[in-house]
């Protein structure tokens, strides 16, 4: 079990290692609010898929696999989408159209194929829970990272003194690639000093 959160949180992070995801992760990472709920929505989709799948994978003909794996994706995120137009509407207004595209992000669909329809329903509920929590933890070091040089905030919260100059890049989409792409770097240069001293 240790050994599959860490492949979620680092040595196979959806965003930072697999690439996955990054179409979110790049869009609605602009602050701590909107990349907390992506990550968490995300992650129950991911969790219950991963379980759902794995349960069903004797069942589902070969043949119609996939398209049984997007029934049961779609289904999850209705299920999210919903909970949060009626519970919390703000988060909701704020993620929009993103909510619904979970039905096809990569990193859904990737677990389901390569780990679910391999896997016991235990293993599976682990993978699916650590993907998503890697996927949370990246959107969270994004987020906070734009929030703070575009906004000069924290969740909400003013830190800079009233001369900061926010750098509205960060808070348009090229801020995200770059902002993406200095912590995957970041996180390469970790792994290969680790990598070097062992």
């Amino acid at each position: 079990m240790g050994n599959q959160l860490k492949n979620g949180l680092i040595y196979q992070n959806p965003v930072l290692v697999l690439l996955l995801g990054m179409c979110p992760a790049i869009a609605i990472s602009t602050s701590i609010f909107n990349g907390l709920g992506m990550g968490l929505c995300t992650t129950f989709v991911l969790f219950f898929s991963n379980i759902t799948i794995s349960a069903l994978r004797k069942v589902i003909p070969e043949n119609v696999r996939i398209a049984s794996y997007i029934v049961i994706i779609a289904t999850l995120v209705t299920v999210v989408d919903l909970l949060l137009q009626a519970y919390m509407p703000a988060l909701s207004r704020s993620l929009g159209l993103f909510i619904p595209l979970i039905v096809v992000n990569c990193a859904v669909l990737a677990r389901a194929e390569s780990f679910a329809n391999k896997n016991t329903v235990l293993a599976s509920a682990i993978d699916g829970l650590s993907m998503g929590l890697g996927f949370t933890a990246a959107l969270l070091a994004m987020s906070a990272i734009r929030e703070i040089l575009g906004a000069g905030m924290l969740m909400g919260r003013n830190i800079f003194p009233s001369g900061f100059q926010p750098v509205q890049l960060m808070t348009l989409a090229p801020g995200g690639f770059i902002t993406l792409g200095c912590i995957i770097a970041l996180k390469q240069w970790m792994s290969n000093r680790k990598g070097g001293k062992a």
